[in-house]
């Protein structure tokens, strides 16, 4: 009893075949443990090894409600419950799972190399605010072209209006949402249209109200202490209980519900220091799984350490997660474009930043940071760019700002296509934000629908605690508003709006070019190499299509970088972690002080050339045009991919006369991406 089974959730109440349920609970202290049916009486269970307590229940059915006692008179909802129709301080419901398990079907998955993720909350993402709502706008996804939702925590929490990271209850579904019916229909559903579902966990704590887990057993240590309070217990005495807990949790979603991809929230604030850290167990049960089922479930966490662990196999010493969120990459942009330096900011803002970004997603990787006053992070050489999911918003980003800004409302429409264009470009896995992509003006506020008056007091205060350092009278929106909810919710208003149509036209390029062009499918890094340019106006970054550089000796150096990469020992060409070195003779272009009139670059050996380069991106984060000298003969006939500054995004480099001038250059407008292939996609 141990360990989780990984062919069957175990916790809980079960139906069994014809009449009857079976339950099995969890508390090593309990002297006497009973089931308390609505209506038909009590179930005492019987003791087992380990601190649980089982037993068959005959008669009860689906939709009976029950309580679990603990002793002679502690009586709370069942920790493992599939359903709370009623609310977190109340009765839970047995529910058959036949109604909501997803059988596996046609559905193979998508590699999570081609993941276009798209983030949402299931609660503002349409007027409805529930899973139907979202299998609605399936259409729409569809038709954007991403490939995989990401599905901000559903777990039961208070009331009916959270982030879903006061969640109370792991195993039973939102409610409000549709519950796990829904939930199972729309995954169905996301599958028919070649789309992937992703469900955020929450695994490093639990909401303050209807938290009844310390009740009925040790879930939480005293050892460590995170912003929520007391650690879950993942190393003290009595773990193993809590451990396999939360992987028959993350094996039923994935299981039972066919979701394909687990995201792990804050995973640097999960405290193990054990021999067998509980995300290296949780991964190796995944892997178990997928040897079971045939699928490739997969694990993404979320972590601000840059630790390269995280990530690392396990069979390398490593804890095995198949990806990351790599925040770095959202602030290295985020602070170049808005020119914010407050908080985590600090660290950013430089173009410099920016390339680095491209180079290691890690910025600080080994590094000194002034914001921490420490060296910070771990090398990501040889890591594939698969292994890092980049974004230019997510519901952290911009709810966790005082008003919920989102960076529509923070920079310009050109800032927002260099944006979106810098991280298609990237070589690793992008993820939207709901409603980026039209260019969504209504913010994502914290918001919640407590139901204790005190809980609501001390949020209210913590908040205005919280942004206290905003030097006029402004207060953060009151969480607990119906009103804040709403004017969370998404307004789906671009039709009509030219800027806001034309910006979706050009995600939908990005998303195809990201879907089909060889040379941006994350991967193997050694082929990127970025630089920054133009007296840190721009950054240049090159990715060669695969095999365009392969050869019996190994990959070959490429000679016409516009600033290029650097030799290492072996010949290859890239820029290594850190700043990248210019060749000799290849200068920097400067662009002019005076707004509209760029000064004309060198046209010695820096030139822009195309001998069979896959990709290069000249990214312009400067208010003013800039100019760079691009080679004649073959290099005429290249592909651009994007330019967004053109209102036909692409075509033949000789069919942009805008662009290219008798002088050999080309003419950059402020704040816009310029991509140029020899590749047609």
């Amino acid at each position: 009893m141990l360990k989780a089974e990984i062919e069957k959730r175990e916790l809980g109440m079960t139906l069994l075949p014809g009449t009857g349920a079976r339950m099995l609970f969890w508390s090593p202290p309990a002297t006497a443990v009973s089931i308390e049916i609505e209506g038909k009486g009590v179930f005492p269970l019987e003791k087992r090894e380990h601190g649980y307590w089982e037993g068959v229940l005959p008669g009860v059915g689906k939709g009976d409600r029950y309580m679990v006692v603990i002793g002679d008179d502690k009586k709370i909802p069942d920790p493992a419950s599939l359903s709370q129709p009623d609310g977190v301080h109340n009765a839970s419901e047995v529910i058959d799972t036949a109604d909501f398990k997803n059988k596996k079907g046609e559905w193979e998955g998508i590699d999570p190399a081609d993941l276009i993720i798209y983030e949402l909350h299931a609660g503002t993402f349409s007027p409805e605010g529930d899973f139907q709502g979202i299998t609605d706008k399936l259409d729409y996804l569809s038709s954007l072209g991403i490939n995989a939702i990401e599905l901000m925590p559903v777990a039961r929490f208070p009331g009916s209006r959270n982030w879903g990271y006061d969640g109370v209850y792991p195993f039973a579904v939102q409610d409000s949402y549709g519950g796990p019916g829904e939930l199972s229909r729309l995954v169905t559903a996301c599958h028919k249209n070649g789309i992937a579902v992703i469900l955020d966990v929450v695994y490093n704590h639990l909401g303050p109200e209807g938290n009844y887990l310390s009740l009925a057993a040790p879930y939480f240590t005293d050892k460590y202490h995170t912003p929520w309070g007391s650690a879950i217990n993942f190393d003290d005495a009595w773990c193993n209980g809590v451990r396999r807990y939360f992987i028959e949790n993350a094996l039923m979603w994935l299981r039972d519900f066919n979701i394909d991809g687990l995201r792990l929230d804050a995973i640097h604030a999960i405290r193990d220091f054990g021999a067998y850290h509980f995300l290296a167990e949780l991964s190796d049960s995944v892997k178990e799984l997928n040897l079971l089922t045939g699928r490739n479930h997969f694990l993404i966490g979320e972590s601000d350490l840059n630790d390269n662990r995280f990530i690392t196999p396990s069979g390398e010493g490593g804890i095995g997660l198949d990806s990351q969120w790599c925040d770095e990459f959202h602030h290295a942009l985020h602070a170049r474009l808005t020119g914010e330096r407050n908080g985590y900011y600090h660290d950013f803002g430089s173009t410099d930043s920016m390339a680095d970004a491209f180079n290691n997603a890690y910025v600080y990787n080994g590094r000194y940071s002034p914001f921490r006053k420490r060296i910070f992070g771990s090398s990501t050489r040889g890591i594939p760019g698969s292994r890092f999911v980049v974004c230019t918003q997510n519901h952290d980003q911009v709810g966790n700002r005082m008003l919920g800004e989102r960076l529509s409302s923070l920079v310009d429409f050109e800032s927002l296509k260099l944006a979106a264009g810098a991280m298609f470009f990237s070589p690793f896995v992008p993820m939207l934000f709901m409603g980026e992509e039209y260019g969504e003006e209504a913010p994502f506020l914290y918001f919640t629908s407590h139901g204790d008056k005190e809980l609501i007091k001390a949020v209210r205060e913590g908040r205005k605690k919280e942004f206290s350092y905003f030097a006029d009278d402004r207060e953060p929106p009151d969480a607990q508003s119906e009103e804040t909810f709403k004017n969370s919710k998404l307004r789906w208003d671009f039709a009509g709006d030219e800027k806001k149509q034309k910006l979706l036209d050009y995600y939908k390029r990005l998303i195809i070019l990201k879907k089909e062009h060889p040379a941006l499918k994350p991967g193997n890094r050694d082929n990127v190499r970025a630089v920054e340019a133009c007296d840190g106006k721009a950054v240049i970054l090159e990715i060669d299509a695969p095999g365009f550089f392969t050869s019996p000796e190994g990959p070959q150096e490429i000679s016409s970088n516009m600033a290029g990469g650097v030799k290492d020992e072996k010949g290859s060409s890239h820029v290594p972690e850190g700043k990248g070195e210019q060749e000799p003779g290849s200068e920097d272009i400067a662009e002019p002080g005076v707004k509209g009139a760029p000064e004309k670059g060198s046209t010695r050996e820096n030139k822009i050339k195309y001998e069979g380069c896959g990709i290069t991106a000249i990214m312009n984060f400067s208010e003013n045009s800039i100019q760079l000298p691009f080679a004649e003969g073959p290099a005429s006939g290249c592909s651009i991919l994007i330019y967004s500054a053109h209102t036909i995004w692409g075509g033949k480099v000789n069919e942009f006369a805008s662009l290219t001038g008798n002088d050999g250059m080309i003419t950059m407008e402020p704040r816009s991406i310029l991509v140029l292939s020899d590749l047609q996609a």
